[in-house]
């Protein structure tokens, strides 16, 4: 058997579930307005694309837009008015948290409660961690304010859905274009939407 052949029947006995799991693909969120309230018509979609319950995902969102809402099977109603970004936004911190291994960057997780604790176990490379929210999130009068049109040092210690960084800062999570988890980087941020702030590398 030549070394060709050899290589064939390797990559054939290799598992194909990294090849097929480990990709992402989430759909893009559908906001419709009503009036005070702003609807997500498709949650019960991307509940089922991240692999998580929906009521987990709705508590979540909820909480990075800062309001209250209702979940009505596949879609869920929020208080006030939110852009499709907004949603964009209160999903990839999900992800970042509830979803992508720290350690390998792979969405093959599962979240599980262990001794009363939420983890996150990755069944690509074994890592796992606690997954309790940051207190930072729930303080909205503590650290400093951050600005648009400002550029700041951040640390990014997290990937978004769509591949860019993640910093926090005081209670503001920073989604950082062009940056990636590990990085030290100098970013300007673009636009602010509550406690979340949009940026690219500088």
């Amino acid at each position: 058997m030549n070394y060709a052949d050899s290589l064939d029947r390797a990559l054939d006995a290799l598992p194909e579930r990294n090849e097929e799991q480990s990709r992402l693909s989430i759909p893009d969120p559908a906001g419709e307005t009503d009036g005070a309230f702003t609807r997500l018509t498709n949650i019960g979609d991307i509940a089922d694309a991240l692999g998580r319950d929906v009521e987990h995902v709705h508590r979540n969102v909820q909480r990075e837009l800062g309001t209250n809402g209702q979940l009505d099977e596949n879609r869920a109603r929020y208080n006030g008015s939110f852009t499709v970004a907004d949603f964009e936004a209160a999903i990839d911190e999900y992800v970042a948290e509830y979803v992508t291994c720290t350690e390998c960057g792979l969405p093959d997780t599962r979240l599980v409660t262990e001794d009363g604790v939420d983890m996150l176990r990755c069944e690509a490379c074994g890592a796992f961690r606690p997954v309790a929210k940051r207190a930072a999130k729930t303080q909205s009068s503590s650290g400093p304010a951050v600005e648009e049109g400002t550029t700041y040092e951040l640390e990014i210690t997290g990937t978004g859905r769509k591949g860019d960084g993640v910093a926090e800062k005081g209670k503001f999570t920073i989604f950082v274009s062009g940056a990636r988890e590990g990085q030290t980087v100098r970013a300007i941020v673009e636009r602010t939407s509550g406690t979340l702030a949009f940026a690219r590398v500088v």
